[in-house]
């Protein structure tokens, strides 16, 4: 009786709790939540007895795996309240409550200060690590500029001697080399009343951008009489700038008879608008004063025909009886020709020619018995090399 009593009591202890576990939580007063009805329970699987556990295989020595020590990594953020910069404040819903980000405060990092106005000044020169700044990063200031090394920077790598020739040849070759033309702007026939005739007007030098020797030469003529006029001149010329240039030398007359030699000096240039000008003082063995002016312009009618005025004046200071001159204007030519510009360095042209003398030169003439100017029809080329 006392046996059966004490199986009765171990078997109430036993189920106690798998009832505790299965009970229905609708049922207990107050806990019911609608809809929630626990599913029935399904009958507990047999136990099955467990399975014995292969015994673990141990690595081999070139599967092992290797151990790295664990760095912990910094926070680079750590430190730093943003909640102080503009546009970066933080609601008290959204501000952290603790961690090791809260609480510092990045004004008081060194370059981090913040001036009125402005939202921040990085000074990173001045942050531990940071190399100060160059070139372009450096701050605005009206400093001045570094003095420039001494040297080529190439000689660095090819040595002093190799860069000093090759920079002299380079400013040869740019600017510094000796240039020469032969060019004749007049070379012409004429048809006119007097007679058939010839007129030339030329020029060659030779030199650099700044000195130059050149060489002047003009002269006419009738065909079947002697050479009436010609002339040489022999200048350096000097550049002002770059479309003027001085000249200075001596000019030689070998008509009309008997011969003259002046010393010479004027000036040449391209003038506003595109004008070729030149004028030019002489000053005779003799004493006399002579002047000389002469301008003209390239009109380009069409990319091959290029039309050309030109005038040109003379004067003189005092009679000149010997020669035929009268003082003031003695006498003026206007032009105007049409040439066909296919090559630059041979263009021939067609015009017309008009001359006419003034004042005591013209009455020299006419007690010559020769007439005083007149039309012209004028074919030449012009040409340069």
């Amino acid at each position: 009786m006392k046996t059966l009593l004490l199986a009765g009591i171990g078997a109430l202890v036993v189920a106690a709790p798998a009832t505790a576990q299965t009970m229905d939580h609708s049922m207990t007063p107050g806990m019911s939540m609608p809809g929630m009805k626990m599913p029935a329970k399904k009958p507990a699987a047999e136990s099955r007895p467990a399975a014995k556990k292969a015994p673990a295989k141990k690595p081999s020595p070139r599967q092992a795996p290797t151990k790295r020590p664990v760095v912990p990594v910094a926070d680079p953020h750590a430190g730093h309240d943003m909640s102080d910069m503009p546009g970066m404040t933080m609601s008290p819903a959204h501000a952290p409550a603790g961690g090791e980000h809260a609480g510092h405060d990045i004004s008081a990092m060194p370059g981090m200060q913040m001036g009125p106005g402005q939202s921040m000044q990085h000074d990173m020169a001045s942050m531990p690590g940071m190399a100060a700044p160059v070139g372009t990063d450096l701050k605005p200031g009206n400093a001045p500029a570094p003095a420039p090394g001494p040297g080529l920077a190439a000689s660095r790598y090819y040595g002093e001697a190799a860069m000093s020739e090759a920079d002299r040849d380079l400013r040869r070759e740019h600017g510094g080399m000796t240039y020469y033309q032969v060019l004749f702007n007049l070379a012409e026939y004429q048809a006119r009343k007097g007679g058939d005739g010839y007129r030339w007007d030329g020029e060659a030098w030779i030199g650099g951008d700044i000195d130059r020797l050149t060489l002047k030469s003009e002269g006419e003529g009738t065909f079947g009489n002697q050479l009436e006029a010609a002339e040489v001149q022999a200048l350096y010329s000097r550049a002002l700038d770059p479309y003027w240039n001085l000249q200075a030398g001596v000019r030689y007359d070998f008509k009309p008879n008997p011969s003259r030699t002046y010393a010479t000096v004027g000036i040449e240039g391209l003038a506003p608008y595109w004008f070729e000008v030149e004028g030019a003082l002489f000053l005779s063995d003799k004493g006399d004063v002579l002047a000389r002016a002469e301008a003209w312009h390239d009109v380009r009618v069409t990319q091959l025909l290029v039309l050309q005025p030109r005038v040109e004046a003379n004067f003189a200071a005092q009679d000149v009886r010997r020669d035929g001159i009268g003082s003031g204007l003695t006498d003026l030519e206007l032009g105007l020709r049409l040439r066909y510009e296919k090559s630059r360095e041979f263009a021939p042209y067609i015009g017309v020619s008009w001359e006419r003398q003034f004042g005591d030169t013209a009455r020299f003439t006419r007690a010559r018995g020769d007439d005083t100017g007149g039309f012209s029809f004028v074919a030449g080329v012009r040409t340069w090399f």
